[in-house]
Protein backbone atom coordinates (compact mmCIF):
# COMPACT_ATOMS: atom_id res chain seq x y z
CA UNK A 1 0.00 0.00 0.00
CA UNK A 2 1.16 3.56 -0.63
CA UNK A 3 2.82 5.25 2.33
CA UNK A 4 0.90 8.52 1.86
CA UNK A 5 -2.58 9.68 0.92
CA UNK A 6 -4.09 13.00 -0.14
CA UNK A 7 -6.22 15.24 2.08
CA UNK A 8 -8.27 18.22 0.95
CA UNK A 9 -9.00 20.82 3.64
CA UNK A 10 -11.74 23.32 2.84
CA UNK A 11 -12.05 26.69 4.54
CA UNK A 12 -14.80 29.13 3.64
CA UNK A 13 -12.57 30.99 1.19
CA UNK A 14 -9.90 28.50 0.13
CA UNK A 15 -9.00 24.86 -0.44
CA UNK A 16 -5.77 23.31 0.78
CA UNK A 17 -4.38 19.96 -0.36
CA UNK A 18 -1.79 17.93 1.50
CA UNK A 19 -0.11 14.60 1.10
CA UNK A 20 0.31 12.98 4.54
CA UNK A 21 1.57 9.68 5.85
CA UNK A 22 -0.87 6.91 6.53
CA UNK A 23 -0.15 6.94 10.26
CA UNK A 24 -0.81 10.70 10.49
CA UNK A 25 -2.88 11.60 13.56
CA UNK A 26 -5.63 14.17 13.75
CA UNK A 27 -3.37 16.47 15.77
CA UNK A 28 -0.56 16.28 13.22
CA UNK A 29 -2.92 17.08 10.36
CA UNK A 30 -4.53 19.94 12.30
CA UNK A 31 -1.12 21.44 13.12
CA UNK A 32 -0.17 21.26 9.45
CA UNK A 33 -3.35 23.13 8.49
CA UNK A 34 -3.05 25.94 11.07
CA UNK A 35 0.63 26.47 10.20
CA UNK A 36 -0.29 26.81 6.55
CA UNK A 37 -3.10 29.27 7.33
CA UNK A 38 -1.02 31.19 9.86
CA UNK A 39 -3.56 30.69 12.66
CA UNK A 40 -2.17 30.92 16.21
CA UNK A 41 -5.50 30.99 18.08
CA UNK A 42 -5.91 27.33 17.32
CA UNK A 43 -8.19 26.47 20.27
CA UNK A 44 -11.28 27.81 18.50
CA UNK A 45 -11.03 25.53 15.47
CA UNK A 46 -11.36 21.90 14.48
CA UNK A 47 -11.57 19.64 11.43
CA UNK A 48 -15.16 18.75 10.70
CA UNK A 49 -16.71 16.02 8.55
CA UNK A 50 -19.95 14.13 8.06
CA UNK A 51 -19.56 10.48 9.06
CA UNK A 52 -21.07 7.45 7.36
CA UNK A 53 -24.24 7.77 9.45
CA UNK A 54 -24.72 11.37 8.27
CA UNK A 55 -23.77 12.84 11.65
CA UNK A 56 -21.67 16.02 11.71
CA UNK A 57 -18.65 15.29 13.87
CA UNK A 58 -15.11 16.46 14.60
CA UNK A 59 -11.79 14.78 13.88
CA UNK A 60 -10.22 13.42 17.05
CA UNK A 61 -6.68 14.57 17.66
CA UNK A 62 -5.45 11.51 19.53
CA UNK A 63 -6.33 8.98 16.81
CA UNK A 64 -5.03 8.36 13.32
CA UNK A 65 -7.05 10.09 10.65
CA UNK A 66 -7.72 6.89 8.67
CA UNK A 67 -8.85 5.03 11.80
CA UNK A 68 -11.77 7.40 12.26
CA UNK A 69 -15.22 7.18 10.65
CA UNK A 70 -14.35 9.50 7.78
CA UNK A 71 -15.81 8.99 4.30
CA UNK A 72 -13.57 6.80 2.15
CA UNK A 73 -12.78 9.30 -0.54
CA UNK A 74 -9.75 10.22 -2.56
CA UNK A 75 -8.71 12.75 -1.53
CA UNK A 76 -10.04 12.66 2.02
CA UNK A 77 -12.18 15.79 2.47
CA UNK A 78 -12.39 17.70 5.74
CA UNK A 79 -13.63 21.16 6.65
CA UNK A 80 -11.67 23.63 8.76
CA UNK A 81 -14.38 25.20 10.93
CA UNK A 82 -15.04 27.03 14.20
CA UNK A 83 -15.64 24.52 16.97
CA UNK A 84 -15.71 26.82 20.02
CA UNK A 85 -16.83 30.43 20.28
CA UNK A 86 -15.46 33.18 22.56
CA UNK A 87 -17.63 34.99 25.07
CA UNK A 88 -16.63 38.41 23.66
CA UNK A 89 -15.18 38.59 20.15
CA UNK A 90 -13.75 42.10 20.59
CA UNK A 91 -11.76 41.09 23.67
CA UNK A 92 -10.70 37.57 22.76
CA UNK A 93 -10.09 37.39 19.01
CA UNK A 94 -6.62 38.81 18.46
CA UNK A 95 -5.44 37.71 15.01
CA UNK A 96 -6.85 39.20 11.85
CA UNK A 97 -6.95 35.76 10.19
CA UNK A 98 -8.98 34.42 13.13
CA UNK A 99 -11.43 37.31 12.88
CA UNK A 100 -11.76 36.78 9.14
CA UNK A 101 -12.50 33.06 9.51
CA UNK A 102 -15.09 33.80 12.20
CA UNK A 103 -16.68 36.45 10.00
CA UNK A 104 -16.98 34.08 7.04
CA UNK A 105 -18.53 31.25 9.07
CA UNK A 106 -20.95 33.43 11.04
CA UNK A 107 -22.05 35.22 7.85
CA UNK A 108 -22.66 31.89 6.14
CA UNK A 109 -24.71 30.65 9.11
CA UNK A 110 -26.87 33.80 9.04
CA UNK A 111 -27.42 33.68 5.27
CA UNK A 112 -28.21 29.95 5.45
CA UNK A 113 -30.69 30.75 8.24
CA UNK A 114 -28.89 28.48 10.72
CA UNK A 115 -28.77 31.58 12.95
CA UNK A 116 -31.97 33.60 13.24
CA UNK A 117 -31.38 37.27 12.40
CA UNK A 118 -34.18 39.89 12.43
CA UNK A 119 -34.67 41.87 9.20
CA UNK A 120 -33.38 45.22 10.42
CA UNK A 121 -30.21 43.62 11.86
CA UNK A 122 -29.77 41.68 8.59
CA UNK A 123 -29.62 44.96 6.65
CA UNK A 124 -27.06 46.43 9.05
CA UNK A 125 -24.90 43.30 8.93
CA UNK A 126 -25.12 43.31 5.14
CA UNK A 127 -23.77 46.87 5.07
CA UNK A 128 -20.69 45.77 7.04
CA UNK A 129 -20.23 42.78 4.73
CA UNK A 130 -20.32 45.17 1.74
CA UNK A 131 -17.75 47.45 3.42
CA UNK A 132 -15.49 44.46 4.05
CA UNK A 133 -15.73 43.39 0.39
CA UNK A 134 -15.77 46.68 -1.54
CA UNK A 135 -14.07 49.17 0.77
CA UNK A 136 -15.28 52.75 1.05
CA UNK A 137 -18.48 53.77 -0.72
CA UNK A 138 -17.96 55.78 -3.90
CA UNK A 139 -21.16 57.09 -5.49
CA UNK A 140 -19.49 57.30 -8.90
CA UNK A 141 -18.33 53.67 -8.81
CA UNK A 142 -20.98 52.00 -6.64
CA UNK A 143 -23.92 52.83 -8.84
CA UNK A 144 -27.41 51.27 -8.43
CA UNK A 145 -27.29 47.56 -9.19
CA UNK A 146 -23.71 46.95 -8.05
CA UNK A 147 -24.95 44.50 -5.38
CA UNK A 148 -27.12 42.49 -7.77
CA UNK A 149 -24.89 39.40 -7.71
CA UNK A 150 -24.12 39.49 -3.96
CA UNK A 151 -25.96 37.28 -1.48
CA UNK A 152 -26.36 39.60 1.49
CA UNK A 153 -29.69 38.80 3.15
CA UNK A 154 -31.32 35.56 4.36
CA UNK A 155 -33.97 34.39 1.93
CA UNK A 156 -36.45 34.30 4.82
CA UNK A 157 -36.05 38.06 5.25
CA UNK A 158 -36.42 38.77 1.52
CA UNK A 159 -39.61 36.69 1.31
CA UNK A 160 -41.25 38.45 4.24
CA UNK A 161 -41.46 41.92 2.68
CA UNK A 162 -42.97 43.47 -0.42
CA UNK A 163 -39.66 44.95 -1.45
CA UNK A 164 -37.74 44.76 -4.69
CA UNK A 165 -34.01 44.06 -4.88
CA UNK A 166 -33.47 47.76 -5.62
CA UNK A 167 -35.28 48.72 -2.41
CA UNK A 168 -33.14 46.31 -0.37
CA UNK A 169 -29.99 47.62 -2.04
CA UNK A 170 -30.97 51.22 -1.30
CA UNK A 171 -31.36 50.46 2.41
CA UNK A 172 -28.11 48.51 2.58
CA UNK A 173 -26.21 51.21 0.69
CA UNK A 174 -27.51 54.01 2.93
CA UNK A 175 -25.80 52.30 5.88
CA UNK A 176 -22.81 51.21 3.82
CA UNK A 177 -22.06 54.85 2.97
CA UNK A 178 -21.73 55.63 6.70
CA UNK A 179 -18.83 53.15 7.16
CA UNK A 180 -16.38 55.28 5.20
CA UNK A 181 -12.79 54.92 6.41
CA UNK A 182 -13.35 51.48 7.94
CA UNK A 183 -10.80 48.80 7.00
CA UNK A 184 -11.81 45.25 6.13
CA UNK A 185 -10.82 43.79 9.52
CA UNK A 186 -12.70 46.56 11.35
CA UNK A 187 -15.85 45.99 9.29
CA UNK A 188 -15.66 42.25 9.94
CA UNK A 189 -15.22 42.84 13.67
CA UNK A 190 -18.23 45.18 13.74
CA UNK A 191 -20.20 42.44 11.99
CA UNK A 192 -19.18 39.92 14.66
CA UNK A 193 -19.93 42.28 17.55
CA UNK A 194 -23.50 42.65 16.33
CA UNK A 195 -23.88 38.97 15.39
CA UNK A 196 -22.76 37.71 18.82
CA UNK A 197 -25.83 39.36 20.36
CA UNK A 198 -28.13 37.17 18.25
CA UNK A 199 -29.81 34.47 20.33
CA UNK A 200 -28.62 31.52 18.21
CA UNK A 201 -25.03 32.74 17.72
CA UNK A 202 -22.40 30.22 18.84
CA UNK A 203 -24.93 27.63 20.02
CA UNK A 204 -24.69 23.96 19.00
CA UNK A 205 -28.12 22.31 19.25
CA UNK A 206 -28.84 18.65 19.96
CA UNK A 207 -32.12 16.79 20.37
CA UNK A 208 -32.60 15.38 23.89
CA UNK A 209 -35.35 14.08 26.20
CA UNK A 210 -35.89 14.40 29.92
CA UNK A 211 -37.06 11.52 32.12
CA UNK A 212 -40.67 12.18 31.14
CA UNK A 213 -39.69 11.72 27.46
CA UNK A 214 -40.40 15.35 26.49
CA UNK A 215 -38.63 16.38 23.29
CA UNK A 216 -36.28 19.26 24.01
CA UNK A 217 -33.17 20.96 22.65
CA UNK A 218 -29.80 21.02 24.39
CA UNK A 219 -27.80 24.13 23.48
CA UNK A 220 -24.04 24.16 24.14
CA UNK A 221 -22.18 27.47 23.97
CA UNK A 222 -19.38 29.44 25.59
CA UNK A 223 -21.49 30.31 28.65
CA UNK A 224 -22.89 26.90 29.55
CA UNK A 225 -25.66 24.41 28.83
CA UNK A 226 -29.10 25.71 27.89
CA UNK A 227 -32.39 23.82 27.60
CA UNK A 228 -34.92 24.89 24.97
CA UNK A 229 -38.46 23.81 24.20
CA UNK A 230 -38.85 21.94 20.93
CA UNK A 231 -40.47 24.83 19.04
CA UNK A 232 -38.31 27.64 20.41
CA UNK A 233 -34.55 27.82 19.86
CA UNK A 234 -34.41 31.51 20.79
CA UNK A 235 -35.41 31.63 24.44
CA UNK A 236 -33.88 28.95 26.69
CA UNK A 237 -36.00 27.77 29.61
CA UNK A 238 -33.14 26.73 31.89
CA UNK A 239 -29.41 27.38 31.91
CA UNK A 240 -26.50 25.71 33.68
CA UNK A 241 -23.35 27.87 33.45
CA UNK A 242 -20.00 26.12 33.25
CA UNK A 243 -18.91 27.30 36.70
CA UNK A 244 -21.72 25.19 38.19
CA UNK A 245 -20.61 22.06 36.32
CA UNK A 246 -18.21 19.64 37.96
CA UNK A 247 -18.19 16.53 35.79
CA UNK A 248 -19.80 15.27 32.56
CA UNK A 249 -20.16 11.65 31.49
CA UNK A 250 -22.47 9.42 29.46
CA UNK A 251 -23.47 5.79 29.18
CA UNK A 252 -25.30 4.67 26.09
CA UNK A 253 -27.79 7.51 25.40
CA UNK A 254 -27.88 8.67 29.01
CA UNK A 255 -25.94 11.80 29.89
CA UNK A 256 -25.07 12.64 33.47
CA UNK A 257 -23.79 16.06 34.56
CA UNK A 258 -22.66 16.42 38.15
CA UNK A 259 -23.22 19.98 39.48
CA UNK A 260 -20.60 21.74 41.59
CA UNK A 261 -23.22 22.19 44.30
CA UNK A 262 -22.86 19.01 46.39
CA UNK A 263 -26.44 18.94 47.61
CA UNK A 264 -27.80 19.13 44.09
CA UNK A 265 -28.88 15.96 42.26
CA UNK A 266 -27.27 15.04 38.96
CA UNK A 267 -28.57 16.65 35.79
CA UNK A 268 -29.58 13.75 33.55
CA UNK A 269 -30.90 13.77 30.01
CA UNK A 270 -31.09 11.30 27.13
CA UNK A 271 -29.66 11.99 23.67
CA UNK A 272 -31.84 11.25 20.66
CA UNK A 273 -28.96 9.57 18.76
CA UNK A 274 -26.26 7.39 20.20
CA UNK A 275 -23.63 8.60 17.73
CA UNK A 276 -23.89 12.25 18.83
CA UNK A 277 -22.98 11.47 22.46
CA UNK A 278 -19.25 11.80 21.82
CA UNK A 279 -19.83 15.05 19.94
CA UNK A 280 -21.84 16.45 22.87
CA UNK A 281 -19.21 15.36 25.36
CA UNK A 282 -16.38 16.79 23.23
CA UNK A 283 -18.11 20.18 22.94
CA UNK A 284 -18.96 20.27 26.65
CA UNK A 285 -15.38 19.50 27.71
CA UNK A 286 -13.86 21.97 25.24
CA UNK A 287 -16.19 24.84 26.17
CA UNK A 288 -15.71 24.13 29.88
CA UNK A 289 -11.92 24.24 29.50
CA UNK A 290 -12.04 27.54 27.60
CA UNK A 291 -14.47 28.99 30.17
CA UNK A 292 -12.01 28.09 32.94
CA UNK A 293 -8.97 29.33 30.98
CA UNK A 294 -10.53 32.76 30.44
CA UNK A 295 -10.76 33.24 34.17
CA UNK A 296 -7.10 32.42 34.83
CA UNK A 297 -4.03 34.61 34.20
CA UNK A 298 -2.86 34.50 30.60
CA UNK A 299 -0.02 32.18 29.67
CA UNK A 300 3.20 33.63 28.28
CA UNK A 301 2.04 32.77 24.77
CA UNK A 302 -1.27 34.55 25.32
CA UNK A 303 0.44 37.60 26.81
CA UNK A 304 2.75 37.79 23.81
CA UNK A 305 -0.15 37.46 21.38
CA UNK A 306 -2.17 40.12 23.20
CA UNK A 307 0.82 42.46 23.27
CA UNK A 308 1.42 42.00 19.55
CA UNK A 309 -2.28 42.46 18.86
CA UNK A 310 -2.38 45.69 20.90
CA UNK A 311 0.71 47.06 19.14
CA UNK A 312 -0.72 46.18 15.75
CA UNK A 313 -4.06 47.70 16.66
CA UNK A 314 -2.40 50.87 17.92
CA UNK A 315 -0.27 51.13 14.80
CA UNK A 316 -3.30 50.71 12.58
CA UNK A 317 -5.28 53.20 14.65
CA UNK A 318 -2.53 55.81 14.26
CA UNK A 319 -2.41 55.12 10.53
CA UNK A 320 -6.17 55.30 10.34
CA UNK A 321 -6.36 58.55 12.31
CA UNK A 322 -3.72 60.07 10.06
CA UNK A 323 -5.53 58.82 7.00
CA UNK A 324 -8.85 60.10 8.32
CA UNK A 325 -7.31 63.53 8.92
CA UNK A 326 -5.91 63.60 5.41
CA UNK A 327 -9.22 62.42 4.00
CA UNK A 328 -11.09 65.05 5.97
CA UNK A 329 -8.68 67.73 4.78
CA UNK A 330 -8.98 66.48 1.22
CA UNK A 331 -12.76 66.53 1.49
CA UNK A 332 -12.70 70.07 2.88
CA UNK A 333 -10.37 71.19 0.08
CA UNK A 334 -12.55 69.38 -2.45
CA UNK A 335 -15.56 71.22 -1.06
CA UNK A 336 -13.68 74.51 -1.26
CA UNK A 337 -12.64 73.60 -4.78
CA UNK A 338 -16.24 72.84 -5.74
CA UNK A 339 -17.39 76.08 -4.10
CA UNK A 340 -14.78 78.11 -5.99
CA UNK A 341 -15.68 76.35 -9.21
CA UNK A 342 -19.33 77.13 -8.56
CA UNK A 343 -18.53 80.77 -7.82
CA UNK A 344 -16.36 80.98 -10.91
CA UNK A 345 -19.19 79.61 -13.02
CA UNK A 346 -21.58 82.11 -11.43
CA UNK A 347 -19.12 84.94 -12.11
CA UNK A 348 -18.66 83.80 -15.68
CA UNK A 349 -22.42 83.54 -16.19
CA UNK A 350 -22.95 86.95 -14.59
CA UNK A 351 -20.19 88.45 -16.72
CA UNK A 352 -21.71 86.86 -19.79
CA UNK A 353 -25.09 88.31 -18.90
CA UNK A 354 -23.48 91.71 -18.33
CA UNK A 355 -21.79 91.53 -21.73
CA UNK A 356 -25.06 90.55 -23.40
CA UNK A 357 -26.81 93.43 -21.61
CA UNK A 358 -24.08 95.81 -22.78
CA UNK A 359 -24.39 94.63 -26.37
CA UNK A 360 -28.18 94.91 -26.21
CA UNK A 361 -27.88 98.38 -24.66
CA UNK A 362 -25.57 99.50 -27.42
CA UNK A 363 -27.87 98.06 -30.08
CA UNK A 364 -30.91 99.63 -28.44
CA UNK A 365 -29.14 102.99 -28.14
CA UNK A 366 -28.31 102.99 -31.84
CA UNK A 367 -31.87 101.99 -32.69
CA UNK A 368 -33.37 104.70 -30.47
CA UNK A 369 -30.98 107.33 -31.87
CA UNK A 370 -32.04 106.43 -35.40
CA UNK A 371 -35.68 106.51 -34.35
CA UNK A 372 -35.19 109.97 -32.75
CA UNK A 373 -33.59 111.29 -35.94
CA UNK A 374 -36.46 109.99 -38.07
CA UNK A 375 -38.98 111.49 -35.63
CA UNK A 376 -37.25 114.86 -35.80
CA UNK A 377 -37.26 114.77 -39.61
CA UNK A 378 -40.95 113.87 -39.64
CA UNK A 379 -41.73 116.66 -37.18
CA UNK A 380 -39.84 119.16 -39.37
CA UNK A 381 -41.72 117.92 -42.45
CA UNK A 382 -45.06 118.29 -40.68
CA UNK A 383 -44.11 121.81 -39.59
CA UNK A 384 -43.33 122.67 -43.18
CA UNK A 385 -46.70 121.23 -44.25
CA UNK A 386 -48.46 123.38 -41.64
CA UNK A 387 -46.64 126.48 -42.93
CA UNK A 388 -47.61 125.60 -46.50
CA UNK A 389 -51.22 125.25 -45.39
CA UNK A 390 -51.26 128.73 -43.87
CA UNK A 391 -49.74 130.15 -47.05
CA UNK A 392 -52.41 128.37 -49.04
CA UNK A 393 -55.15 129.99 -46.92
CA UNK A 394 -53.70 133.44 -47.47
CA UNK A 395 -53.42 132.80 -51.18
CA UNK A 396 -57.00 131.67 -51.34
CA UNK A 397 -58.22 134.72 -49.50
CA UNK A 398 -56.36 137.01 -51.88
CA UNK A 399 -57.41 135.23 -55.07
CA UNK A 400 -61.11 134.84 -54.32
CA UNK A 401 -62.98 137.28 -56.65
CA UNK A 402 -66.50 135.97 -56.33
CA UNK A 403 -69.07 138.26 -54.87
CA UNK A 404 -71.93 138.03 -52.49
CA UNK A 405 -73.04 134.93 -50.74
CA UNK A 406 -71.13 132.63 -53.06
CA UNK A 407 -67.83 134.26 -52.19
CA UNK A 408 -68.64 134.20 -48.50
CA UNK A 409 -69.66 130.55 -48.71
CA UNK A 410 -66.57 129.60 -50.61
CA UNK A 411 -64.41 131.49 -48.21
CA UNK A 412 -66.12 129.75 -45.30
CA UNK A 413 -65.72 126.28 -46.88
CA UNK A 414 -62.13 126.97 -47.84
CA UNK A 415 -61.40 128.31 -44.39
CA UNK A 416 -63.00 125.30 -42.73
CA UNK A 417 -61.13 122.86 -44.98
CA UNK A 418 -57.85 124.64 -44.40
CA UNK A 419 -58.46 124.84 -40.65
CA UNK A 420 -59.32 121.09 -40.51
CA UNK A 421 -56.23 120.25 -42.46
CA UNK A 422 -54.15 122.50 -40.25
CA UNK A 423 -55.66 120.92 -37.13
CA UNK A 424 -54.79 117.39 -38.34
CA UNK A 425 -51.29 118.45 -39.26
CA UNK A 426 -50.79 120.11 -35.88
CA UNK A 427 -52.11 117.02 -34.03
CA UNK A 428 -49.78 114.74 -35.98
CA UNK A 429 -46.90 117.14 -35.35
CA UNK A 430 -47.64 117.14 -31.63
CA UNK A 431 -47.80 113.31 -31.60
CA UNK A 432 -44.50 113.10 -33.44
CA UNK A 433 -42.99 115.57 -30.99
CA UNK A 434 -44.18 113.50 -28.01
CA UNK A 435 -42.83 110.32 -29.59
CA UNK A 436 -39.52 112.06 -30.21
CA UNK A 437 -39.42 113.08 -26.54
CA UNK A 438 -40.12 109.50 -25.40
CA UNK A 439 -37.45 108.15 -27.72
CA UNK A 440 -34.97 110.63 -26.27
CA UNK A 441 -35.87 109.47 -22.73
CA UNK A 442 -35.41 105.77 -23.73
CA UNK A 443 -32.09 106.68 -25.30
CA UNK A 444 -30.95 108.30 -22.04
CA UNK A 445 -32.06 105.21 -20.06
CA UNK A 446 -30.21 102.93 -22.49
CA UNK A 447 -27.04 104.98 -22.10
CA UNK A 448 -27.38 104.74 -18.29
CA UNK A 449 -27.92 100.94 -18.46
CA UNK A 450 -24.87 100.67 -20.71
CA UNK A 451 -22.75 102.54 -18.17
CA UNK A 452 -24.04 100.27 -15.34
CA UNK A 453 -23.36 97.09 -17.34
CA UNK A 454 -19.82 98.24 -18.05
CA UNK A 455 -19.31 99.05 -14.36
CA UNK A 456 -20.65 95.62 -13.24
CA UNK A 457 -18.50 93.78 -15.75
CA UNK A 458 -15.44 95.62 -14.43
CA UNK A 459 -16.38 94.62 -10.87
CA UNK A 460 -16.59 90.89 -11.78
CA UNK A 461 -13.41 90.86 -13.76
CA UNK A 462 -11.44 92.70 -11.07
CA UNK A 463 -12.83 90.97 -7.93
CA UNK A 464 -10.01 91.37 -5.34
CA UNK A 465 -10.97 88.33 -3.23
CA UNK A 466 -10.86 85.89 -6.10
CA UNK A 467 -8.77 87.02 -9.06
CA UNK A 468 -6.23 89.44 -7.66
CA UNK A 469 -3.61 86.66 -7.21
CA UNK A 470 -4.33 84.78 -10.44
CA UNK A 471 -3.93 85.57 -14.12
CA UNK A 472 -6.08 82.58 -15.09
CA UNK A 473 -9.02 81.19 -13.03
CA UNK A 474 -7.68 77.67 -13.61
CA UNK A 475 -4.69 78.58 -11.46
CA UNK A 476 -7.01 78.63 -8.42
CA UNK A 477 -7.78 74.90 -8.81
CA UNK A 478 -4.14 74.02 -9.43
CA UNK A 479 -3.11 75.93 -6.29
CA UNK A 480 -5.65 73.98 -4.21
CA UNK A 481 -4.45 70.64 -5.58
CA UNK A 482 -0.82 71.51 -4.71
CA UNK A 483 -1.80 72.28 -1.10
CA UNK A 484 -2.95 68.67 -0.54
CA UNK A 485 0.65 67.47 -0.75
CA UNK A 486 1.52 69.47 2.36
CA UNK A 487 -0.91 67.51 4.64
CA UNK A 488 1.55 64.96 6.05
CA UNK A 489 2.52 66.27 9.51
CA UNK A 490 0.75 67.51 12.63
CA UNK A 491 -1.05 66.04 15.58
CA UNK A 492 -3.33 63.01 15.19
CA UNK A 493 -6.91 64.21 15.29
CA UNK A 494 -9.83 62.50 17.00
CA UNK A 495 -12.19 62.52 14.04
CA UNK A 496 -12.44 58.74 13.65
CA UNK A 497 -13.05 58.21 17.37
CA UNK A 498 -15.73 60.86 17.50
CA UNK A 499 -17.38 59.35 14.45
CA UNK A 500 -17.25 55.90 16.05
CA UNK A 501 -18.86 57.11 19.28
CA UNK A 502 -21.58 58.93 17.40
CA UNK A 503 -22.28 55.88 15.24
CA UNK A 504 -22.56 53.63 18.28
CA UNK A 505 -25.01 56.04 19.91
CA UNK A 506 -27.21 56.09 16.83
CA UNK A 507 -27.10 52.46 15.78
CA UNK A 508 -29.95 51.20 17.99
CA UNK A 509 -32.12 54.13 17.02
CA UNK A 510 -31.38 53.45 13.36
CA UNK A 511 -32.42 49.83 13.78
CA UNK A 512 -35.70 50.91 15.36
CA UNK A 513 -36.27 53.47 12.61
CA UNK A 514 -35.59 50.91 9.88
CA UNK A 515 -37.92 48.40 11.53
CA UNK A 516 -40.73 50.99 11.64
CA UNK A 517 -40.09 52.00 8.01
CA UNK A 518 -40.33 48.39 6.84
CA UNK A 519 -43.35 47.58 8.99
CA UNK A 520 -45.85 48.68 6.35
CA UNK A 521 -44.20 46.42 3.74
CA UNK A 522 -44.32 43.28 5.86
CA UNK A 523 -46.24 40.23 4.60
CA UNK A 524 -47.88 38.92 7.77
CA UNK A 525 -48.61 35.39 6.61
CA UNK A 526 -44.90 34.83 5.86
CA UNK A 527 -43.70 35.61 9.38
CA UNK A 528 -42.19 32.61 11.17
CA UNK A 529 -42.66 31.60 14.77
CA UNK A 530 -39.17 32.87 15.50
CA UNK A 531 -40.12 36.30 14.12
CA UNK A 532 -43.08 36.47 16.50
CA UNK A 533 -40.92 35.35 19.43
CA UNK A 534 -38.27 37.96 18.59
CA UNK A 535 -40.88 40.74 18.29
CA UNK A 536 -42.36 39.75 21.64
CA UNK A 537 -38.89 39.86 23.21
CA UNK A 538 -38.44 43.38 21.84
CA UNK A 539 -41.82 44.43 23.19
CA UNK A 540 -40.86 43.15 26.65
CA UNK A 541 -37.39 44.72 26.46
CA UNK A 542 -35.69 41.32 26.65
CA UNK A 543 -32.48 40.25 24.93
CA UNK A 544 -30.13 37.29 24.89
CA UNK A 545 -28.21 38.33 28.00
CA UNK A 546 -31.16 39.40 30.15
CA UNK A 547 -32.84 36.06 29.40
CA UNK A 548 -29.73 34.11 30.43
CA UNK A 549 -29.43 36.13 33.61
CA UNK A 550 -33.04 35.33 34.57
CA UNK A 551 -32.91 31.59 33.91
CA UNK A 552 -29.64 31.16 35.80
CA UNK A 553 -31.14 32.41 39.05
CA UNK A 554 -32.08 29.99 41.80
CA UNK A 555 -30.31 26.83 42.92
CA UNK A 556 -29.15 24.03 40.66
CA UNK A 557 -31.62 21.74 42.42
CA UNK A 558 -34.56 23.99 41.55
CA UNK A 559 -33.52 24.27 37.92
CA UNK A 560 -33.00 20.51 37.55
CA UNK A 561 -36.44 19.92 39.04
CA UNK A 562 -37.93 22.41 36.61
CA UNK A 563 -36.19 20.58 33.72
CA UNK A 564 -37.73 17.26 34.79
CA UNK A 565 -41.19 18.82 34.83
CA UNK A 566 -41.00 20.20 31.27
Amino acid sequence: MPKTYDVRITTLDAELEFSVERNCTGKELFDLVVRTLGVRETWYFGLQFVDRKNVVTWLKFNKKVLDQDIPKEDPVSLNFRIKFYPEDVAEELMQEITQHLFFLQVKEAILNMDIFCPPEASVLLASYAVQAKYGDYDKEFHTPGFLTNDLLLPQRVIDQYQMTSDMWEERITSWYAEHKGMRRDEAEMEYLKIAQDLEMYGVSYFEIKNRKGTDLWLGIDAHGLNIYEKDNKLNPKISFPWNETKNISFHDKRFQIKPAERSSPDFIFHAAKLRVNKVILDLCIGNHELFTRRRKPDTMEMQQMRSLAREEKMRRQIERDKLMKEQQAREEIAQQKEELERRMIEYQEEASRAKEALIKSEEMGELLAEKARVAEEEAALLGKKASDAEEEIKRLRMNVSKSGDERVAMERRAREAAEERLRRVMQEAEARARESLLVREDLMKSRQAERLAKQKLMEFTSSPDLFSRYHDPREIIADIDRSVDQLTDGEVNQLSREYERERNRNIQQQLRDLKSQMEGLKIDDRQTRWDYIHDENLRLGENKYSTLQKIQTGTSTARIQFFEEL
